[in-house]
């Protein structure tokens, strides 16, 4: 595909969509064998209604709390695309761009080098405290003591 951000971005959709489609299937027959499942069909609700008000809200909070914490995955692995020259170009502002032209300076200035990576750092903190906090309101088995 080339260098930059756009391609950056698609290459890694592509290769993290399977483990979202995955989550999403098993959630699926987990939820389908519930009891409440049957009721709803024995009730007589339409298989759209079982699916759009039993079986949807229950396949999203995982994919929700997955998607949150991939982010951070995500900005690490878009970073070090940047940084070798596969993601965002030199005119656009992205952290693993920013540490691959500061190399040269890591002697003699390594803040240059080191404000980039610590931007890094607490922003896949972040997303990780997102995605537990996530996890912790969504999912209804967790019961933290």
């Amino acid at each position: 595909l080339g260098g930059g951000m756009t391609n950056a971005v698609l290459a890694l959709a592509v290769i993290s969509w399977p483990k979202y489609a995955r989550l999403a299937r098993s959630q699926a027959l987990t939820v389908r064998q519930q009891p409440y499942i049957e009721a709803a069909r024995l009730s007589g609700c339409s298989d759209t209604e079982i699916i759009f008000r039993h079986l949807l809200p229950s396949v999203l909070s995982p994919l929700l709390v997955m998607s949150a914490l991939d982010l951070g995955t995500m900005l690490m692995e878009l970073a070090g695309l940047s940084f070798l020259g596969l993601g965002a170009q030199p005119p656009a502002a992205e952290w693993g761009s920013m540490m691959s032209s500061s190399r040269s300076m890591l002697q003699t200035a390594p803040w240059v080098i080191l404000a980039p990576g610590a931007a890094i750092f607490v922003t896949v903190s972040l997303f990780n405290l997102l995605g537990d906090s996530l996890r912790d309101q969504l999912d209804p088995k967790f019961n933290p003591k």
